[in-house]
């Protein structure tokens, strides 16, 4: 029976409560160890998912990974990813958590993924798992034909070509049917199926050779992935018939097309042939359609068209027959803009000035569309210039930018200067002229920029605006273009490499400390003289306030040591410390002695403490200024202790009893730098039940701890299967150190390969590592009796587990609809190392209603192959009891136990199981009897009381103590 073994068990939790503490010498301080396991919607996952490296989920489910971290202290874990080739980018994913979570997981999102793990201790851990994305897209068909000449064009020769292509992963299967026969070489000596060359197994082609009068015919391509992640196949399917052919268009006007902006404009694009009806589509190049334009068919309206709109617009026919035809509209729309003029002085004497007796051109441009359209007129005075020998009109010079119009002056005379017009227009178009005007005198002389005095260098603040400036004089006086100098194409704030103004000054709004630098002033080369620019530079200098280190920093020293606070200057402008200024809580300090060796080092501030003590104890501020700004170091200082480091790699922490329904959990931790303060004389305990106000307290008394050295602690009286908020405070003689924290979960122990004796209560939600079988046709369910269905079957299940209590979970399987006669559900244990010759497995049953089928325990051998062997069965109905069976199994290799349910005649068959146990050796030899009930918790069975226990366990720890 089980209760003496409860009883036992009881005795030697009380015991160990009575001793809970435990100092273990060693440093128990180790790198940080990782290991990635997956969970989620794998769809192909190998038969030890703990060990796989290759990940198989389908395009859209949820891709979960877990990397399980071990060492201490705790390690940080961070996930990187790098695509699915080595010429693809490597990609942050900068995910700081065990599990990596991604919703309707994308093709593009798989790859390799990174699980680094690093804790401060040796080495970081890394470790890769490759995720496969499985996918399967539409198929798309096209049809190409052919026409040959044979034998001297005596007849012609028709070969139809049908491609088929897909994106698939992995490569698909292709299926070729005519109606629904499926096409193969061997069948038909007309066809022939072959891949393309460098399709990567994306593209399959169907060739039709001479085609004859049965080839007319629907044709389908399938596509398969042979069902992989559950994918179905995809088909799709085209009619040949003799009159298929490619698409064939016109258009309805010129390819170039020139209007007037505000125009309405219609262009149809009029389908020729084409075989099944083709589809017509309007694209705009470059960017979409302009707003308000509508592409109806083959028709495509602007309504007041406007010069931004000019383009190529492209109509596209498809019907995947042949290539795609396809028809471009060049649209203009009239306009003028950016009027200018240069003034070129005798090239051949490479004069810079004009000068009588020399030539002088004058030109003139705007930037217009069409641009060949435009037309020039010259005005001298007001009235329309005359051509003669020494004064030329040109037109497209080869020096100057495309459709500009010069004047030229042959032998400068003085009656040549005047006011000199250039009217641009467009003849018959209602678009407005555009004009620039030229003076010519002896005062019209070439530009020279220079800095105004006291602006060569311009200070300003971050984050105020800034005016650089030029000054340029001549007549007539160009822009000026500024351009950043000291930084290799460096932009200008604005975004642009080079900027015009028009009075010589560049406006910044509020500078950053990135703007500093040279900037460079040029003038242009048009709107004034055609010669070599002329140039200054401006210093801008961006004045920031300072940058500091530390921060913030926690200062911890034992009472009675000295300090020494620095707080460093990292960067600012200017690059030194104008003030420093100390403050203690808030209060002001006086200044600290000035050391002589220090006085030209101005990029720290140093403040000594003497000693430490709880007055002195507290924030210190230093504030550091600049003369532009200030920023602070912020310093705590105390002698409290640093937090304690959890323990996580406790093996097998949790201790469970399921008949008092109280679990206790081996709390264990370090003591981080225990040296940098007073020694730890106790730690303050806080046990909290989730959910719950009242938490509690104890004190837990140390003796001098270690660096390193693993402390433990025995909770006791925990109640299955609720979680705890777990606080443990260190105090020295300074008072109380920082707190830490954790949740502890109650967890029932997965069984390790090498096999730990611990038995399964099934209590959360891991189910101590056991699988649902793939293979069978229903699932086991995990409840107890609170989250039973209120209408389930009466007079079949059991009506709590073996404990009797409410909260305790066990497995069973609803036989309901539509379950049929004969489904079996499977529940698989984990792999098991088999390390002895015979092993025994004990579980409680419950098999009661008049339709009961069977339970089943079978062994899964892994040792050469997979191999089920039945081990135990029982079937029928055995009464409203739960009932111990010990089954005796001897595994010649690796094995799993699988509990094996099979539904019976109708819905009153719900089988449970409970506390499975799977321990080495013979099984006990007085088996139980298979009708005798087990006795509950609280039914009034006789229980040894609780004192009894008392005396045995005084003498143990007097003779402890002797």
């Amino acid at each position: 029976m089980k209760a003496p073994a409860v009883k036992m068990e009881v005795t030697c939790l009380l015991l160990l409560a009575l001793i809970p503490f435990h100092c273990r010498g060693q440093g128990v301080y180790a790198p940080a160890q990782a290991q990635i396991v997956h969970a989620g919607q794998a769809c192909v996952v190998k038969e030890d998912n703990i060990s796989e490296r290759v990940y198989t989920i389908r395009e859209g489910d949820t891709l979960m990974l877990q990397c399980l971290v071990t060492g201490h202290p705790r390690p940080q874990v961070r996930w990187t990813k790098t695509a699915g080739s080595a010429s693809d980018k490597f990609q942050e994913t900068s995910v700081f958590n065990e599990t990596l979570r991604i919703e309707r997981v994308a093709r593009t999102q798989g790859g390799r993924y990174y699980c680094k793990a690093e804790n401060g201790v040796g080495v970081p851990a890394i470790k890769s798992i490759r995720v496969d994305v499985q996918y399967l897209d539409e198929p798309v068909l096209t049809v190409h034909q052919t026409v040959s000449d044979v034998r001297g064009n005596f007849y012609q020769e028709k070969t139809v070509f049908l491609r088929c292509t897909v994106n698939s992963n992995p490569p698909a299967r292709f299926i070729w049917k005519r109606g629904s026969d499926t096409l193969s070489h061997s069948q038909d000596n007309g066809v022939d199926i072959y891949e393309p060359l460098y399709t990567q197994g994306e593209t399959k082609v169907l060739k039709l050779k001479n085609l004859r009068p049965q080839d007319y015919a629907s044709y389908t391509c399938q596509v398969s992935v042979r069902n992989v992640c559950g994918i179905p196949d995809k088909a799709i399917t085209f009619r040949l018939t003799n009159t298929t052919a490619p698409p064939a268009l016109k258009l309805s006007v010129n390819e170039t097309l020139v209007v007037n902006p505000g125009d309405n404009v219609t262009v149809q694009c009029l389908l020729t042939g084409g075989d099944p009806l083709p589809q017509l589509q309007w694209s705009h190049g470059p960017g979409p359609l302009p707003l308000g334009a509508l592409a109806q068919g083959g028709t495509l309206s602007i309504p007041s068209v406007q010069a931004r709109d000019s383009g190529y617009y492209n109509c596209t026919a498809t019907n995947n027959v042949g290539n795609p035809a396809k028809k471009t509209v060049n649209l203009l729309v009239r306009s003028m803009k950016n009027a200018t003029f240069q003034i070129t002085p005798d090239v051949i004497k490479e004069s810079e000035n004009i000068q009588l007796g020399q030539d002088l051109k004058l030109s003139c441009h705007v930037d217009a569309v069409p641009q060949e359209k435009v037309t020039y007129q010259w005005f001298k005075n007001g009235k329309p210039a005359r051509m003669s020998k020494r004064l030329l009109v040109t037109r497209n010079d080869p020096e100057l930018p495309a459709v500009t119009s010069s004047l030229e002056l042959i032998d400068l005379h003085f009656s040549d200067y005047g006011t000199y017009l250039c009217v641009a227009s467009f003849p018959g178009a209602p678009v407005s002229d555009l004009s620039v005007e030229v003076n010519i005198s002896s005062e019209t002389v070439p530009p020279t920029i220079s800095v105004p005095k006291g602006r060569a260098v311009v200070t300003v603040r971050e984050g105020s605006p800034a005016e650089l400036q030029c000054e340029v004089r001549g007549k007539p006086r160009p822009p000026v273009l500024w351009s950043r100098v000291d930084k290799e194409a460096a932009l200008l704030p604005s975004g642009l490499a080079l900027e015009e103004t028009q009075d010589g000054k560049l406006r910044l709004e509020r500078v950053t400390r990135d703007m500093s630098g040279t900037y460079r002033c040029q003038t242009a080369r048009y709107n004034g003289f055609n010669v070599r620019p002329r140039e200054a530079q401006v210093q801008l200098n961006v004045q920031f306030p300072p940058e500091v280190e530390p921060e913030s920093q926690d200062v911890r020293q034992a009472l009675g040591r000295p300090v020494l606070l620095r707080c460093s200057l990292l960067r600012g402008n200017p690059q030194r410390i104008a003030t420093a200024v100390w403050r203690f809580k808030g209060q002001l300090l006086p200044p600290p002695p000035v050391v002589p060796a220090a006085t030209e080092a101005a990029d720290h501030a140093d403040l000594r403490l003497d000693a430490v003590t709880r007055d002195s104890s507290g924030s210190y501020e230093c504030s550091v200024s600049n003369d532009v700004g200030s920023a602070a170091c912020l310093f705590q200082v105390s002698a409290k202790a640093y937090s304690p480091e959890f323990y996580f790699d406790t093996p097998n922490p949790t201790r469970s009893h399921k008949l008092s329904k109280n679990y206790s959990y081996v709390l264990q931790w370090t003591q981080r730098e225990p040296d940098a303060v007073d020694p730890v004389l106790n730690y303050r305990l806080s046990v909290r039940q989730l959910n719950q106000h009242n938490a509690m307290v104890k004190a837990i008394p140390v003796r001098r701890v270690e660096k390193g050295q693993l402390l433990e602690y025995l909770l006791t009286d925990l109640r299955v299967p609720h979680s705890y908020e777990i606080r443990l405070t260190p105090y020295t003689t300074f008072g109380a150190g920082d707190m830490a924290s954790r949740i502890i979960h109650y967890t029932e122990p997965i069984n390790s390969p090498n096999l730990s004796d611990n038995t399964c209560h099934f209590e959360d939600e891991q189910i101590c590592g056991y699988t649902q079988d793939l293979t069978d046709n229903f699932d086991w369910t995990r409840q107890n009796a609170l989250t039973q269905n209120p209408k389930r079957s009466p007079n079949t299940g059991p009506p709590t587990d073996i404990s009797g209590t409410p909260e305790g979970y066990y497995m069973f399987i609803e036989t309901s609809r539509p379950r049929e006669l004969g489904d079996r559900a499977r529940l698989v244990s984990p792999l098991y190392n088999a390390s002895a010759k015979f092993y025994c497995v004990s579980f409680f049953y419950h098999m009661y209603g008049k339709h009961i089928g069977s339970l089943n325990l079978l062994v899964r051998s892994r040792n050469k192959g997979t191999l089920d062997t039945h081990a135990w069965s029982l079937s029928g109905n055995k009464g409203n009891v739960w009932q111990q069976a010990h089954v005796p199994i001897n595994p010649s290799g690796p094995f799993q136990i699988i509990f094996e349910g099979v539904r019976g005649s109708g819905y009153l068959g719900d089988i449970a199981i409970d506390d499975v146990t799977l321990k080495k050796g013979e099984c006990p030899r007085k088996q139980m009897d298979p009708n005798k009930v087990v006795v509950m918790p609280g039914s009034g069975a006789p229980r040894q009381s609780s004192l009894q226990l008392w005396g045995p366990m005084a003498i143990f720890l007097l003779a402890l103590e002797r």
